[in-house]
């Protein structure tokens, strides 16, 4: 089943050109949501229903080089900070930000841009704060196996020394129908390597957002995102933490996110 059949697409255009395919659920204050790595709209469809069901327009969008949307060589976290923006002027926003794993330091990075962000949702950002030179290296590595054709590769690199996944796990994971999915994406994990090696942690002009900002955190999930977002409070006085133990596993529960996000909004 298509868990975006019940939605509007939208399609917008990015300041670079770039086509972005978004889907909008219901109507109301807008909420959009920015996944992470390996995922696109669809992973988001969740969310962005149940939020509608609260009475909000849950947005959904696929970030460049995946699924519907387009992509535009060279690339920057500036571009993709750009197509938020152009997702949110669709929305008639500004619109609070969902952003969650690699989405989060997205969302966070185009705040501190200028991009019209109501309220931000961190929910699991991966912030390493650490000044790693082998960051960008694992990026121009990537590139390297996408442009030589070997996607395979490149996915499974990035999970291993991006996303830090037990090697013997991976090698499960390629052995089912799953991964053969994520080849299409191959391309986006560069980005998003590129993205976290950028922007390690925030930036003074992400420190000087003044948007409220609300920190999530499930259970059970990666030791560096746990870490990530206790940091994260201790550097944003101003920012709530929020534990969410429905959400387990780096995975968002809808019903419970939503919950957090109206009573923030409300």
């Amino acid at each position: 089943m298509n868990a975006l059949a019940g939605a509007e697409q939208v399609r917008v255009v990015s300041a670079d050109g770039t086509p972005i395919q978004a889907y909008r659920f219901g109507d109301g204050d807008p909420v959009v949501i920015v996944g992470g790595a390996f995922s696109t709209a669809e992973a988001g469809a969740d969310l962005a229903s149940t939020l509608a069901g609260a009475g909000y327009a849950g947005w959904t969008y696929d970030r460049r080089a995946r699924a519907g949307s387009g992509d535009t060589s060279p690339y920057a976290p500036a571009r993709e900070a750009e197509d938020l923006a152009a997702v949110i002027a669709a929305s008639g926003g500004p619109a609070a930000v969902l952003g969650h794993s690699s989405g989060a330091v997205l969302a966070f990075f185009a705040a501190g841009e200028g991009v019209p962000v109501r309220h931000l949702f961190l929910s699991e950002p991966p912030f390493t704060f650490s000044d790693d030179p082998s960051a960008f290296a694992l990026a121009a590595r990537l590139q390297a196996m996408v442009d030589a054709g070997q996607d395979g590769d490149a996915v499974t690199t990035f999970q291993i020394e991006g996303v830090g996944l037990p090697a013997e796990m991976v090698e499960q994971l390629k052995q089912t129908p799953d991964f053969a999915k994520l080849l299409p994406l191959a391309q986006s994990v560069v980005y998003d390597a590129t993205l976290t090696a950028a922007v390690p942690e925030p930036s003074p002009e992400m420190l000087a957002v003044t948007s409220p900002i609300t920190i999530l955190i499930g259970d059970d999930t990666f030791p560096i995102l746990s870490r990530s977002c206790e940091l994260l409070d201790e550097i944003l006085p101003a920012a709530e933490l929020v534990r969410v133990p429905e959400s387990e596993h780096h995975a968002i529960d809808a019903a419970a996110t939503t919950r957090v996000i109206a009573a923030r909004l409300a």
